[in-house]
């Protein structure tokens, strides 16, 4: 039978051993993806810590859930459906991933050890540039001195000649057409045409160029590490061969400073996979290789999906005259409290 212990071996494998064996080794202060992730907003840093976070490391495990970020609508499912242990992308933290209450309490509620892998992860492989259509030729996690300001140089796969290939090459892999029936079926079922959903609404688009212009060199770059107008025009500097700029997992719209800044550049800006995408460029391989290191543990996958819908449209009559009833009955103002 394997063990948590046996997970967290695992991602030392898989990341070549930049996961962490105990805390003493978190607490040393030294471990290069031990980070402290702050913006300086008081009290909302948290301390990335890539291997076990909750759990014991000899609790047994036959059902590993493989998630982007910790929720506590993660947690319900993998309690629901006989999870032992989540191994989440992003860094967990008390409250913020698990429905404002302590990580332990609701971990343990349902005796689930908590694993994560962020930064230790990236730059393993090349499969979000192959997504993209380009093979890397340079990477680096930490452009500008700044962990976690990762940036690839790469050029175009055979067969990838344009802006228009990429856009197309993303929506093949990305299986749009499923996403967009599914939609069609949840608009139809609950009788609301205005339903939007993430994976549609921030699909790739062109900002710079058109779907015919010629693409060999690009620059691939993920604007919400930090990635400023001031490295893209280092980065171009030191790679000047460089046509096209894609940005990914999040993205930017007209008028930010790194489009325009392109335009003077001279080269292609293309939005590619946003953030709700990740999951399959990296959770879908992460769950693939824990599966094949942990012989006779089931891996499953979990995957969100987050739609948009007019408040007076979400529910059915009842909940609706629900919501209704306890807004006018409780809160407009009627639970204001006198403050001398």
């Amino acid at each position: 039978m394997k063990t948590v212990e046996d997970i967290v071996n695992a991602l030392g494998i898989i990341t070549g051993g930049r996961t962490v064996s105990s805390m003493d080794e978190v607490k040393s202060g030294d471990h290069p993806f031990v980070i402290l992730k702050s913006s300086g907003i008081y009290g909302k840093e948290v301390l990335e810590i890539p291997g076990l976070v909750y759990g014991s490391p000899a609790k047994q495990v036959k059902k590993i859930a493989v998630c982007m970020t910790m929720t506590e609508l993660v947690i319900e499912l993998a309690g629901a459906t006989g999870v032992d242990a989540i191994v989440a992308h992003h860094p967990m933290a008390d409250a913020a991933s698990c429905g404002g209450v302590t990580l332990k309490n609701y971990l343990d509620l349902y005796n689930i050890a908590g694993l994560e892998c962020h930064e230790a992860f990236h730059g393993l492989h090349p499969g979000i540039a192959f997504l993209h259509g380009h093979k890397i030729t340079g990477v680096d996690i930490s452009y500008g001195g700044v962990h976690g300001n990762i940036m690839f140089v790469g050029k175009a796969l055979e067969g990838v000649s344009t802006l228009g290939d990429i856009l197309d090459r993303l929506d093949a892999f990305m299986a749009l057409d499923q996403d967009r029936q599914l939609l069609e079926q949840e608009q139809r079922i609950r009788g609301v045409a205005s339903i939007q959903e993430t994976t549609l609404e921030t699909k790739g688009f062109i900002h710079i160029g058109n779907r015919s212009d010629q693409v060999k060199n690009v620059l691939h770059i993920f604007p919400h590490t930090g990635f400023s107008a001031e490295n893209l025009i280092t980065a171009v500097r030191e790679n000047p061969q460089i046509d096209t700029v894609i940005a990914s997992i999040s993205r930017v719209y007209s008028g930010h400073p790194l489009v325009e800044t392109a335009k003077d550049l001279g080269v292609n800006f293309i939005v590619g996979n946003c953030h709700v995408m990740e999951i399959l460029e990296n959770g879908l391989p992460l769950a693939y290789a824990l599966e094949e290191l942990l012989e006779g543990v089931e891996v499953v996958l979990f995957r969100d999906r987050v739609t948009s819908t007019p408040v007076k449209s979400v529910g059915n009559n009842a909940m609706r005259d629900y919501a209704k009833r306890i807004s006018e009955a409780h809160l407009l103002g009627k639970n204001a409290t006198d403050i001398d």
